[in-house]
């Protein structure tokens, strides 16, 4: 008889799942998962599609997710050395829910504006 490995308690301030709903949450790895979901990218490719993002956070969202196995590192012998980051097959698996979650916030931004401008305008 097969045991069943009890589920993660993410609620519990201790559960390691929820190091990694912090990392899937950050809007930066969920900008850096989508541009890699094609093909590989280099840094300086990855650092100009994504707005806003300064080269130190782009640097530490690139090693968190390869340290949790959603992204590998690849460096090519020349000169200068070419690196470039694809997603793992783990990370391909974030691909799916990741493009759900960009297309709910196209489809309801309006709403939800709307909704901000009601809130702030409250008395």
């Amino acid at each position: 008889m097969e045991t069943l490995k009890p589920l993660a308690d993410m609620y519990a301030a201790a559960c390691p799942t929820r190091q990694i709903l912090d990392r899937i949450g950050d809007k930066w790895t969920a900008l850096v998962i989508g541009l890699l979901e094609d093909e590989p990218k280099r840094f300086s490719e990855l650092q100009r599609s994504i707005g806003g993002i300064s080269q130190k956070m782009l640097t530490q969202t690139l090693r968190n997710l390869e340290r949790d196995g959603l992204v590998n590192r690849k460096v090519y012998p020349e000169v200068p050395p070419r690196v470039e980051y694809t997603l793992t097959p783990l990370g391909e698996t974030l691909c799916t829910p990741l493009t759900a979650i960009r297309a709910w916030a196209e489809t309801h931004i309006d709403e939800v504006v709307d909704a901000q401008t009601r809130y702030d305008g409250r008395d």
